[in-house]
C-alpha cells in the first residue's frame, strides 16, 4: 500500500523500491526514485513544489532519516545511516530586525556521490557535495565539500584519511 501511494505521487518510481512504515514525503511529485531503493521506517523526505529530489538506484536510506530535498541528488549505491540528516536550505537572517524564520529562505543544492556512505546521525549542510566513495563518520557535521574517496569525521567534519587505493 505504501509503495502504491508513493508510486502514484512520484515523478519517477523505480522497480523493487521498499518504503518502511511511517516513512513520509512532502512534494513527492518532485521525486525521481531509482530501482531497488530502500527508504527506512519513519524517514521524512521534504521536497519543494519547484524543487527536485533524485535518489539513485539501490540507495539505502536509514530509518528516522531527514532529507530537506529541495535540490538534492543522491547517486547510486549510497548508504545513509539511521538518523542522518541533510539540509538544503537556510534562512538568510537579513534583515536583523525581524525573526530569522521570517527572512528569505536560500536553497542550496546538495549532492551525494555514488557509493558514498553517510554515518549514523551525521548532518550534511546546505551547498555541500560529498564525493564518490567518500565516508562521513557517525555524528559528523559536514560544512564543506568532501572529496572523492575521502574519510571525514568530527564537528565540523575534517579529513581523517583517504580510502585505501584511492589516496590523493
Amino acid at each position: 500500500m505504501r509503495r502504491a501511494a508513493w508510486r502514484a505521487l512520484a515523478r519517477r518510481f523505480g522497480h523493487g523500491v521498499t518504503i518502511g512504515r511511517g516513512a513520509l514525503a512532502k512534494h513527492a511529485e518532485t521525486f525521481d526514485i531509482g530501482d531497488g531503493v530502500f527508504i527506512g521506517e519513519q524517514a521524512f523526505i521534504q521536497g519543494r513544489f519547484d524543487g527536485r529530489c533524485v535518489i539513485g538506484d539501490r540507495a539505502w536510506l536509514g530509518p528516522q532519516s531527514y532529507f530537506d530535498a529541495r535540490d538534492l541528488v543522491i547517486d547510486e549505491y549510497v548508504g545513509w545511516g539511521p538518523g542522518a540528516k541533510v539540509l538544503g536550505s537556510q534562512h538568510t537572517g537579513v534583515p536583523a530586525d525581524v525573526p530569522i524564520v521570517k527572512t528569505d529562505l536560500r536553497i542550496e543544492p546538495v549532492r551525494i556521490g555514488a557509493w558514498a556512505d553517510i554515518g549514523v546521525n551525521a548532518v550534511i549542510l546546505p551547498g555541500v557535495t560529498v564525493g564518490r566513495g567518500a565516508i562521513v563518520g557517525a555524528g559528523a557535521v559536514v560544512t564543506e565539500d568532501v572529496g572523492a574517496f575521502a574519510v571525514v569525521a568530527g564537528v565540523p567534519a575534517r579529513l581523517i584519511r583517504w580510502r585505501e587505493g584511492h589516496g590523493q
